[in-house]
């Protein structure tokens, strides 16, 4: 490790009062609507659902005591080609661990991963091999959470990836490994074709995987194969479409409506946690979920967070006769196969099939889980600490 360059300034989360205040107020005067009787989730958060959530976020969830155990991590921020990166800085008490982004994914931040802080950077006192330690940089990517305001347009996986690149150089960190999940499995693979010298792995969950429309791909899909690809169409993409087409018209109601963007992000973890059938802090904590919300809603941040998915998608139309991403812009399909090794973790709610992730990327670890939903480091936070493990025992 060589030594870090200036301008990484020290960071704390300290929200004014005033703004917690306004949060409460607004919570206490929404104006709800009427909702279809006897239709459940099936178009929706339910009210009476999320009147209880966000009589519980004003009235008996504490920001305080939540920013206080984000704070008690080293926190950082800095300016890289004009735009602020923030960060979690923990280092192992082990010397020689490895060094480690965690990017998270949409709509998550930095809180995803605190409860997998501990073990991986100290696994000797969680009972684990103390040569299996990492020191963690976990960014919020541009635009999310603390990490703004974004300085353009332009601001793709790729490009958020080479910021990611850049903030691991000016640290000091000559060789590291890299996880990622849902946007971060984007970023994540893209930091290894970027800086394949500085890259020893990635290792990634929740990724997305597609056809491109050539001969043979389909033929001996597996079962459960065929069921992930099913799935992948028949998914409820509302939320991508209105994210990837008009983020700015999508960001008036989420940034001025706490509920509004309450009931963005609740509904995600509902359909996207796994027992898919249960309400969404049956898998997730309900602080920590509304750790998150708190976030998006005490930066802003609802209408920067979607401008990821307007600069993967907007360039490009889905063809629904092939099925195929078309156009000139930027797909999310791999437009080079990556030489880094990588891993990949499956849950039991994942869409990911094995052919098209190889013939993408080089896959060298593959592990498939019967549980587990998208958002696996709040919701099975062990497995993930164990998987990243594994992956990184073939690589370092």
């Amino acid at each position: 490790m060589t030594k870090a360059q200036p301008g990484i300034r020290p960071f704390r989360i300290d929200i004014p009062q005033a703004r917690l205040d306004d949060l409460h107020a607004r919570l206490a005067n929404t104006r709800w609507p009427d909702e279809l009787p006897g239709v459940g989730w099936s178009r929706g958060v339910p009210v009476g659902y999320l009147k209880e959530l966000a009589e519980y976020w004003r009235t008996g969830y504490d920001w305080r005591t939540c920013e206080a155990e984000l704070n008690q991590h080293p926190q950082f921020i800095t300016t890289i080609d004009g735009q602020n990166i923030h960060f979690l800085h923990v280092r192992s008490p082990e010397p020689d661990a490895t060094p480690l982004v965690l990017v998270h994914g949409w709509p998550g931040g930095v809180v995803d991963f605190l409860d997998v802080i501990g073990p991986l950077t100290d696994p000797r006192s969680h009972g684990a091999d103390p040569g299996e330690a990492f020191h963690l940089v976990i960014p919020s990517l541009p635009g999310f959470g603390f990490s703004t305001p974004l300085t353009g347009p332009g601001m793709n996986a790729a490009r958020m990836a080479g910021l990611l690149v850049r903030l691991m150089s000016e640290l000091g960190y000559d060789r590291y490994g890299v996880h990622g999940y849902d946007t971060g499995s984007w970023v994540a693979p893209e930091m290894g074709k970027q800086a394949p010298e500085h890259v020893i792995g990635v290792h990634v969950s929740a990724m997305i995987t597609f056809p491109l429309g050539l001969d043979g791909e389909m033929d001996g899909l597996t079962e459960v194969e065929q069921r992930r690809w099913q799935a992948m169409q028949n998914f409820n993409d509302g939320y991508l479409q209105c994210n990837s087409k008009r983020p700015q018209t999508v960001a008036y109601g989420l940034h001025d409506s706490p509920v509004g963007q309450l009931a963005w992000i609740v509904e995600k973890f509902k359909e996207l946690t796994d027992p898919q059938d249960g309400l969404p802090e049956d898998s997730v904590d309900r602080d920590r979920m509304l750790t998150d919300v708190s976030v998006y809603w005490l930066t802003g941040t609802a209408g920067p967070a979607a401008q990821v998915y307007y600069e993967e998608i907007s360039a490009a139309e889905w063809s629904e006769s092939g099925g195929q991403w078309d156009g000139d812009g930027q797909d999310w399909a791999a437009s080079s196969r990556g030489t880094v090794p990588t891993g990949v973790l499956v849950s039991a709610h994942d869409v990911t099939i094995r052919r098209w992730a190889e013939r993408d990327h080089n896959i060298v670890h593959w592990t498939e889980l019967a549980a587990g939903g998208h958002f696996l480091a709040m919701e099975a936070p062990d497995t993930v600490v164990t998987d990243v493990r594994a992956f990184f025992r073939k690589v370092r």
